[in-house]
């Protein structure tokens, strides 16, 4: 009958012991845990030799063997006990490790698009404040535009809504210089335009003084000439205050990154039904659907505190709501 040795697992340094000393670690015992044979059981096994009670090391007989291929010289110097498979791991705060990543090129865009979202996020203290809006009113006068054949879209009226409010708010339409805010002296609105090469935010120039249709046409010449690539410098550069929309994608409501060296950006959501109970002329109570939007205010405190960004808001809603302010 055979007599199967033992098989231990060696830490490292154990292994290093018995190879210098030519021992076999089946000449001693395993005392780590998880049964592992550690650099004092080799030392013992060191000292048993020394003192004459191990003379050689034990013969191991041979197990049967199938061909494989040569192994690299990294895995023959690993133990001959099988292991599992481990993928790679990354340590956080390094760079990853090869093979559990792929790398994907960076245009001029996005490296500039990167570089101003992480001084946003980092120079920039912002503060955030959100309502709803009652676009009821906008829809009907949408409707009514359409019928004289002039197209607009909702984002037209909230275009033109802030930069009323602007108007009538001109300490909201300012910049921090790094030393302290200065007020601009034009009202000219950003506009977020999601292209193939990264976000881009044409500029309406004096929005205030211009009527819908003019800054619906603006908005579309301008949004073509992004996505084509074709926006001139002073086309996208400036402004006073953005706006961003992810409404036609089914967003309901989102916080915006500022744009510096401006101070706020207006991030807006979907329009969408909801029921609200409302009184009548004669005080019954009935259920009424009311088509709401939500907007966030991001504002850099150092230049819009708390409680100009609500007043700000206060005024945007009371603007959007009736279409009438904004001729």
């Amino acid at each position: 009958m055979l007599k199967f040795l033992k098989m231990f697992r060696l830490s490292p340094a154990a292994r290093n012991i018995l190879e210098k000393h030519a021992l076999d670690a089946n000449q001693g015992t395993a005392t780590g845990p998880r049964g592992i044979f550690t650099k004092e059981d080799a030392l013992k096994l060191v000292q048993l030799k020394q003192t004459g009670k191990i003379t050689e090391p034990r013969p191991t007989p041979a197990l049967p063997t199938t061909p494989t291929a040569p192994l690299p010289p990294q895995a023959a110097a690993t133990p001959s006990y099988p292991r599992p498979m481990i993928p790679p791991v990354s340590t956080p705060g390094q760079p990853n490790v090869e093979g559990t990543f792929t790398e994907i090129p960076a245009s001029n865009i996005r490296r500039v698009i990167a570089k101003r979202l992480t001084e946003s996020k980092s120079t920039i203290p912002h503060a955030y404040a959100t309502t709803d809006c009652d676009l009821g009113a906008v829809l009907k006068a949408r409707q009514n535009l359409v019928k004289d054949d002039i197209k607009v879209s909702v984002n037209d009226f909230i275009i033109k809504a802030a930069a009323v409010t602007l108007k009538q708010m001109p300490s909201v339409n300012a910049s921090w210089d790094g030393e302290g805010a200065k007020q601009l002296p034009c009202i000219d609105i950003s506009v977020a335009v999601a292209t193939d090469r990264g976000l881009i935010t044409p500029v309406i120039k004096d929005a205030a003084a211009k009527g819908l249709q003019e800054i619906a046409d603006s908005v579309k010449a301008l949004s073509k000439k992004a996505r084509d690539g074709k926006l001139l410098p002073e086309e996208y550069q400036g402004g006073s205050f953005s706006i961003s929309n992810l409404g036609m994608f089914g967003i309901d409501e989102f916080t915006a990154v500022i744009n510096p060296p401006q101070a706020c950006i207006l991030a807006v959501g979907r329009f969408r039904p909801v029921l609200k109970l409302t009184q009548d002329e004669e005080g019954n109570a009935q259920l009424q659907q009311r088509q709401l939007i939500t907007v966030t205010m991001s504002s850099d405190s150092r230049v819009v505190d708390d409680e100009l960004a609500t007043r700000f808001l206060e005024s945007f809603k009371a603007n959007l709501e009736n279409p009438l302010r904004l001729a």
